[in-house]
């Protein structure tokens, strides 16, 4: 089983300093992850969801993280592959670039970047987010196949005639490809395209178990004619908020915060809810908050005439790594029960403090990933 780190940039307090101060924040800890035996550092692309996610050029962290770490990989997750968020040729001598830079430890996810926000920003037509981001899988799939580097492609969208795409990457055909699946048709195009999947864990172990079984059941069922390149990556791993510190309680009241931030960054692009609740209260009793946003929530839905389905309220629930590492190995070996290949720690939410990060990260690196690693 791998671990890595997965990084949003968050911020309650979006001025420009802050920002300076949380980017090179990110930075520090990626590299002590490196030195702690995390295996992978991720990143998102995000554009314009202020609080939420301030990583708008994940190409230059991830290659500024690569010249400062020795081993850890370095995952894009993801690249936006919508045409006019990244044209898939420019995405392609990108991923080349820093996969010959860092010697060959790229990883390479891809998404929609589906977002009216970041749509209406970059003209991208949100009805065929589907169609580019498979175009470009495909067209990255075989990009480096010719040994010349020669590259030609002729698709349903794109139509390139031959032309050399340059740097070839280090790993041939080309790094590992991933998708991120937030639902269960998308984890299914995962399969289909023969390629890892990235799932959120919000929703907890249950969901993660049967996330893990959908996939498996679309890897047996599919044929190979959707496969996006001659190699397949059928790795599978799950998000797991974390925050792991000497104070057990306050590790968890630090955690449930963090995420109540999250929730209420993503209800406000993804759910039109109102802009994050940055004022902290430090009598409040974080854990129990959340759960009472989790109401709020469900009201929400009902007074909008939502509909409430199940996973409706998943990015509230608090049954996460959160505590002592005790309570982060349990929790990741449920993980493991439950299917993960690979665990997706998000420590870095928009109020858990720097020094909690750090705490946290050195806790994994010194208990929780030696102790599977041992097994």
């Amino acid at each position: 089983m791998k671990f890595s780190m997965i990084f949003e940039a968050q911020m309650t307090d979006p001025t420009a300093e802050h920002e300076a101060q949380v980017l090179r924040d990110c930075v520090e800890q990626a590299v002590l992850a490196d030195e702690m035996g995390f295996d992978t550092v991720w990143a998102v692309e995000h554009h314009g969801l202020k609080w939420y996610a301030h990583m708008s050029a994940p190409e230059i962290f991830l290659t500024w993280v690569a010249a400062k770490t020795r081993r850890i990989r370095i995952g894009h997750g993801v690249v936006c592959m919508p045409f006019n968020f990244n044209h898939p040729v420019r995405a392609a001598e990108r991923a080349a670039m820093l996969d010959v830079l860092s010697g060959g430890r790229l990883n390479l996810g891809a998404g929609r970047g589906a977002t009216p926000v970041e749509t209406s920003m970059c003209g991208v037509d949100p009805e065929r987010t589907y169609a580019e981001v498979e175009e470009s899988l495909r067209m990255i799939g075989r990009a480096w196949q010719d040994p010349e580097g020669e590259f030609e492609y002729h698709g349903e969208l794109l139509d390139i005639d031959p032309h050399s795409l340059l740097p070839r990457p280090v790993q041939r055909p080309h790094p590992p490809l991933f998708m991120a699946c937030t639902k269960k048709d998308t984890l299914k195009l995962a399969a289909d395209y023969g390629i890892g999947a990235l799932v959120l864990g919000f929703a907890g172990v249950e969901e993660i178990a049967e996330l893990r079984r959908t996939y498996d059941e679309a890897i047996a069922a599919r044929t190979g004619e959707r496969f996006v390149s001659t190699v397949t990556n059928d790795h599978f791993a799950a998000l797991c908020p974390t925050i792991v510190l000497d104070d057990r309680d306050r590790a968890q009241q630090i955690g449930a915060r963090g995420q109540r931030f999250f929730a209420q960054s993503i209800k406000h692009y993804y759910g039109a809810g109102p802009v994050p609740d940055e004022a902290v209260d430090p009598t409040v009793d974080e854990v129990a908050r959340i759960k009472e946003a989790a109401d709020e929530h469900v009201a929400y839905l009902h007074e909008a005439k939502i509909p409430v389905k199940s996973g409706s309220t998943s990015v509230f629930n608090a049954d996460h790594a959160y505590g002592s590492p005790e309570d982060a190995i349990a929790y990741v070996e449920r993980l493991r029960d439950a299917g993960a290949d690979e665990i997706l720690c998000l420590i870095q939410m928009g109020t858990v403090p720097q020094e909690a990060c750090l705490e946290t990260i050195r806790h994994w690196g010194e208990k929780v990933i030696p102790h599977f690693r041992n097994q």
